[in-house]
């Protein structure tokens, strides 16, 4: 029995889930956004808003305990690197990653991650300061609640574990989310539809009789004066 122990244990052991949140951690601070499974996400979230509520004080100490809860100041960006004889393909995937993560916040240049001739990452901009400069200002003025968990509904193939997308708020106008609505969403909205019908028929209902009575030609005198009853 799990008695008084809080959290998720992902199916790993300490160590191996404390490098799979840091793994996520950093990808959700490089891209802005990511797709995971359901309950990795659910761990990651305090996980990540903690940091971020951390990299706000913007101090010294506050560097030193983010670099210890992301286990040290790696290198980001990687993905941004491109060879000199890059392919079209490639280049467009780069552009296409980039032009996502700009919706969040600020990007370095491609030219600032290099790699030396044996492909090893020689140059890159810093996780730590990338997340005190440009992703932690955008909530001086929030108080948490700096992420959002979003269901697709898909299932990956293999576990048909359900997929989810966890991104950053407040740029609810940037990438489009794909997937179905929620079973409570179809249900308000077929409930909306329905009773939008009903009304438009009491509308239509209650301007018939007037309609009618407007509309309906008067009878002629000689029509009148045969059919009042005679005197006498």
């Amino acid at each position: 029995m799990r008695h008084r122990k809080a959290g998720y244990k992902l199916g790993r052991t300490s160590a191996h889930r404390e490098a799979t949140l840091r793994n996520l951690a950093v990808a959700l601070f490089e891209h802005g956004q990511i797709t995971t499974t359901l309950p990795k996400a659910k761990a990651l979230q305090p996980f990540a808003e903690k940091l971020i509520t951390l990299a706000k004080r913007d101090d010294i100490h506050s560097r030193r305990i983010a670099t210890s809860k992301l286990g040290s100041d790696r290198r980001a960006f990687s993905w941004l690197y491109l060879a000199k004889d890059a392919s079209d393909d490639e280049r467009a995937i780069v552009e296409r990653q980039a032009d996502s993560a700009r919706q969040f916040f600020e990007i370095p240049d491609s030219d600032e991650v290099q790699r030396n001739r044996y492909g090893e990452l020689r140059k890159a901009p810093r996780i730590v300061k990338h997340l005190f400069e440009n992703v932690a200002p955008q909530y001086k003025d929030r108080d948490g609640g700096y992420t959002r968990i979003i269901r697709l509904g898909r299932w990956r193939i293999g576990d048909a574990s359900e997929l989810c997308l966890i991104q950053l708020v407040g740029h609810e106008d940037g990438p489009e989310i794909g997937g179905n609505l929620s079973q409570r969403r179809q249900t308000a909205d077929k409930r909306t539809a329905f009773y939008e019908n009903i009304s438009k028929g009491w509308s239509k209902a209650a301007a018939a009789p007037a309609t009618a009575t407007a509309t309906a030609e008067p009878e002629s005198s000689d029509d009148a004066e045969e059919a009042k009853p005679s005197e006498g």
